[in-house]
């Protein structure tokens, strides 16, 4: 199955989790093709979220609501975003 990601970084001001909030995460996984989001966060005060698309179609298609979604929740979580890229998903696989 070929998947596509959006990886977008950000640096966390202070007091600020780096965590996405419930509402966050709903509105994201509720995008057209959204398969699921995984949100890191980094020894170096630096968090990424992952999010995985079905198709490059679902993925260039939630390009806008992402792009306002992200905005929202930095701006809330006083998140600097350093950068978004996209990737096609080359190898996926969960040890049993």
């Amino acid at each position: 199955m070929i998947m596509f990601a959006r990886v977008s970084t950000y640096r966390p001001g202070p007091g600020s989790s780096g965590a996405p909030s419930d509402e966050t995460v709903r509105r994201v996984l509720g995008l057209p093709g959204c398969l699921g989001i995984y949100y890191l966060l980094g020894k170096d005060n630096k968090s990424l979220s992952i999010t995985l698309w079905g198709d490059e179609e679902a993925l260039s298609g939630s390009k806008q609501q992402a792009d306002n979604i992200r905005a929202e929740t930095s701006a809330e979580q006083h998140m600097q975003i350093l950068g978004v890229e996209e990737f096609e998903v080359l190898t996926q696989q969960l040890a049993d």
